[in-house]
């Protein structure tokens, strides 16, 4: 019967286990029952719901509240069963990963300052009876050796003898919890506030203050595999203030020095990566010497100073991922499923009905009375089948067998 309404273009509603009304297919608003369902979602936002139902349900009656994250939907009975399979598959807990960083900063220092630091000026001068560098005619009469005046820096020389080296290793080790494909950011430092002076036409002056981060920055955006995977987008920002720098206005600033990182990883659930190779290292030189003199062998070195300055940075980095939830597959049923042809749907028992409304389920089946078997044919019982099946094609019965040939000399049996 259903394939007989389905190709004639007719709807049937089942009224009780005896009773079944058929009808146009084009009347099929007339007579189909409607149903208002209310779904409280967990994870999935209410208007990516909405959309996903009106594709592929094709409902138009539909309301959603985006504070109490519940959709409500009017339709029929299949299509809210539908729906149902949709909103089942696809409203899944968002993953959420545990990152665990380890920072070391390993860096080295060396000073060697060695030599005979002599005085880098000599002053020659005069001191009258008012004061130096001021000579009366009468000082001038009177000139003497007690008013000449010859001045050196104090000490006249010093002796450097030093040699510096020191090691010292930062370690930060933050763990950062974060949903799939959010960003998270993790900042060790320093904020160094910057003074930006404002001067207006009437004189007025106004002053602001600006504050620039200075340390470790780690941005972080995790995306969680089906088969317990991350992949990371990582960029690491190493900065340091290098030296300050004063305006002609008297505002301060700082020059600053960054090192930089960025990479994407793939990395399986507890697995250990390490970025390294963010080094810095400067080698700074610098002598003192006295001219002519620190330029004769051998003895020329105690006429000069010299100081080796070489300092070395290098940061590591180890980012181990561990999955705390992760993305579970819904059962098979609600992953695939009939959904009907084109113009029509199919119920969940695979019958599909005249204008695309599916057959109802579980309908009892009335009894089937067995044919009077005919002459010469055996009879072959029909047995009922359910409604998400075909009936089966009645067994053929095997034909009789053929009478022995005769043998050679023996009279025919007539």
């Amino acid at each position: 019967m259903q394939n007989i309404l389905s190709s004639s273009q007719l709807g049937k509603k089942v009224i009780d286990e005896n009773s079944m009304l058929i009808y146009p297919a084009t009347k099929k608003g007339d007579y189909e029952e409607m149903m208002v369902r209310t779904f409280y979602l967990n994870s999935v936002d209410p208007k990516q719901a909405m959309d996903l139902i009106k594709t592929v349900v094709k409902t138009k009656d539909i309301f959603i509240d985006e504070k109490l994250n519940i959709l409500v939907m009017r339709d029929t009975a299949e299509a809210v069963h539908l729906a149902e399979k949709l909103i089942a598959s696809y409203d899944l807990g968002d993953p959420e990963v545990l990152l665990e960083v380890e920072v070391l900063e390993v860096s080295s220092t060396k000073l060697l300052n060695l030599g005979v630091k002599y005085p880098n000026q000599l002053s020659v001068g005069v001191k009258g009876t008012l004061g130096a560098g001021q000579l009366t005619f009468k000082d001038i009469k009177h000139f003497d050796s007690g008013m000449g005046l010859v001045t050196i820096n104090d000490p006249a020389f010093v002796l450097n003898l030093q040699a510096t080296d020191g090691i010292s290793n930062l370690l930060a080790n933050p763990r950062i919890r974060v949903k799939n494909h959010k960003k998270a950011k993790i900042h060790i430092g320093d904020r160094v506030p910057v003074i930006t002076t404002t001067s207006t036409a009437t004189g007025f002056a106004s002053e602001s203050v600006n504050y620039l981060d200075v340390g470790l920055k780690l941005d972080v955006e995790p995306s969680v595999m089906l088969a317990d995977e991350v992949s990371i987008d990582i960029g690491l920002e190493v900065s340091n203030i290098v030296n300050e720098v004063t305006s002609k206005n008297g505002t301060l600033t700082y020059r600053i020095g960054t090192r930089n990182a960025n990479t994407t990883l793939r990395l399986k659930n507890g697995e250990t990566q390490m970025l390294a190779g963010l080094i810095n290292d400067n080698d700074r030189s610098s002598s003192d010497r006295v001219p002519g003199l620190s330029s004769l062998p051998i003895v020329g070195r105690l006429f000069a100073n010299k100081n080796d300055t070489h300092d070395k940075t290098e940061i590591v980095l180890l980012i181990t991922p561990h999955i705390v939830r992760n993305i579970v597959p819904p059962d098979a049923s609600y992953v695939e499923f009939s959904a009907g042809t084109e113009t029509g749907n199919t119920s969940a028992s695979g019958q599909m009905t005249a204008g695309g409304s599916p057959a109802p389920i579980d309908i009892p089946q009335p009894e089937v009375l067995q044919p009077a078997p005919l002459e010469g044919v055996p009879a072959v019982p029909l047995q009922p089948s359910p409604i998400d099946t075909q009936p089966a094609m009645p067994a053929i019965p095997p034909p009789p067998p053929l009478p022995a040939m005769p043998s050679p000399g023996s009279q025919p049996t007539p």
